[in-house]
């Protein structure tokens, strides 16, 4: 690795934990811990909540999706920017007007009940393993490349990091982490793109010419079916992209950090903004890579074609140009990590311990301890686990998360903001059938059974999909129903007032 590298990397970790040492003279208490103090302004927060979304997945996974698989790797682009018009109609304004710190909090608004927290927390901490999994593999491959050390070196070296500004920071150091990051990665795609052009004469007609004849697929490169050739397995990951990002628990706390209902929305809209110019820009980032990279090369540093986007910045603007990009992509990871640590902890802290454990008796010095130890859990098993997929595209482990948060998170928010009659045996029957149902089906798919043993486990499948959502999401919708209609009936007067709560903000 290069001076001008090293300079890069050090530079932005300097930064970053500078922000977590600032923070973390300002996080004094739980509410400050978990959510900033709800302190952040609604361009602060929509830059924060787009820092958490632009992951690993989306700079690395997703360029190296287009550039080896062409339009069936834009699915995932088009599936993560339609996901946010789910978040600012349907979620925005009323989680954050029934919530507190965490996604059970919202749920409990209606039905308080600790059977009903518990399922929610371990939902959350679900969803958070898989979606941290895919950040350490993108991380461990983009270090393995940069520095040559072996693989779960970088794994643990982005882990102990990521602790770092959960443990001192909490929500504060955080979001500005991913505020400086979210710029960060802006300025490198817009960067990147601007040469691709370049290179295309700012001919957007020719590029596209020209991706017929540059990669083995030739002109199929530009129509689906490249990679996925069972169009029911394509529309069971689209839903699990578009429905997914409501009910993902890192997303969804950062509405906890704003004042107000209004605010929450104008954070939605300004994230909505940078997103999807990013996601229009991935076009440019995987088809620069097909076309002045190669597939072969993509490939032999990275079996999923996770180290496109670097490569690219390499074969266009030299070291120079590849350590800065290089150095951005190691900041997402840690911004996003940071998040994921932040949701799991909350979750376990502030849920399972706070709620259930203590049932409320708990002193603020006693959560934020728990927070803190259960932040660092959560980061050593996910490092665990990380070690052992290697191999698997991160754009594509994200997309495995994305199902569950659709599957056991969205149809109990939808029912308990929208329907009168869901009541806890409802709420109970969804989560624990969407997550049940997502777990199961990724457990038997081909993601994990292989007769060529080139995924986890050599076998056959005995689930065909590799993506369950088409499934998983209806099972969590329909047993929701189902639980609320066979058993007691719903609290009329409960559910007036969190109709009251969710669409005006009163208390």
């Amino acid at each position: 690795m290069s001076m001008i590298g090293l300079f890069f990397f050090v530079a932005i970790v300097g930064l970053t934990l500078y922000v977590t040492y600032l923070a973390s003279k300002r996080t004094n208490s739980a509410s400050e811990f978990y959510t900033a103090g709800g302190g952040l302004t609604g361009w602060q927060n929509g830059i924060a909540i787009a820092g958490d979304y632009l992951s690993a997945a989306s700079f690395l996974g997703i360029a190296g999706a287009i550039a080896l698989n062409g339009f069936d790797g834009f699915f995932y682009s088009i599936g993560y920017l339609v996901a946010y018009l789910v978040v600012l109609y349907i979620v925005a304004e009323p989680l954050r007007n029934l919530g507190k710190y965490t996604l059970a909090d919202m749920i409990t608004a209606r039905f308080n009940q600790q059977k009903i927290r518990g399922a929610a927390a371990i939902s959350t901490l679900t969803i958070v393993l898989f979606y941290m999994i895919a950040q350490l593999v993108g991380a461990g491959a983009l270090i393995q490349l940069l520095l040559g050390i072996d693989y779960w070196v970088a794994v643990l070296l982005v882990g102990i990091m990521m602790t770092t500004y959960v443990l001192w920071g909490g929500m504060a150091a955080t979001s500005w982490v991913q505020i400086i990051k979210a710029v960060l990665l802006m300025i490198g795609t817009v960067l990147i793109s601007f040469l691709v052009l370049l290179k295309f004469d700012f001919n957007i007609l020719k590029m596209f010419t020209d991706m017929k004849s540059v990669t083995p697929a030739g002109e199929a490169y530009l129509n689906p079916g490249v990679k996925y050739t069972n169009g029911l397995d394509t529309m069971s990951m689209m839903i699990a992209l578009v429905l997914g990002t409501a009910g993902l628990p890192h997303i969804l706390m950062r509405f906890f950090t704003v004042k107000d209902a209004q605010t929450a929305r104008s954070s939605v809209v300004y994230a909505t903004w940078i997103v999807g110019i990013f996601y229009i820009l991935t076009i440019f980032l995987g088809f620069g890579a097909a076309a002045f990279v190669g597939s072969e090369k993509i490939v032999a540093a990275n079996a999923a074609g996770n180290m496109a986007a670097p490569l690219l910045a390499q074969a266009l603007g030299g070291d120079l140009l590849m350590s800065f990009v290089s150095a951005v992509a190691f900041a997402t990871i840690l911004a996003v990590v940071a998040g994921l640590v932040l949701s799991g902890a909350s979750a376990f802290a502030h849920d399972i311990y706070g709620q259930i454990i203590k049932k409320g008796n708990v002193t603020e010095k006693e959560q934020m301890n728990a927070a803190r130890f259960a932040s660092i859990g959560v980061s050593v098993f996910s490092i665990i686990l990380a070690l052992g997929a290697q191999t698997m595209n991160v754009a594509f482990l994200v997309s495995l998360a994305f199902c569950i948060a659709a599957s056991a998170n969205l149809p109990v928010i939808i029912y308990t903001i929208y329907w009168k009659r869901f009541n806890t045996a409802g709420a109970l029957s969804a989560m624990i059938t969407g997550l049940v149902t997502a777990l199961v089906l990724v457990a038997l798919s081909p993601n994990i059974w292989s007769p060529e043993g080139t995924a986890i486990l050599t076998g056959t499948a005995l689930f065909p999909l590799t993506n369950p959502a088409i499934i998983s999401v209806p099972a969590g919708f329909i047993a929701g129903y189902i639980g609320s209609i066979v058993s007691a009936k719903a609290d009329a007067r409960k559910y007036a007032e969190v109709a009251v709560k969710a669409n005006t903000g009163l208390k």
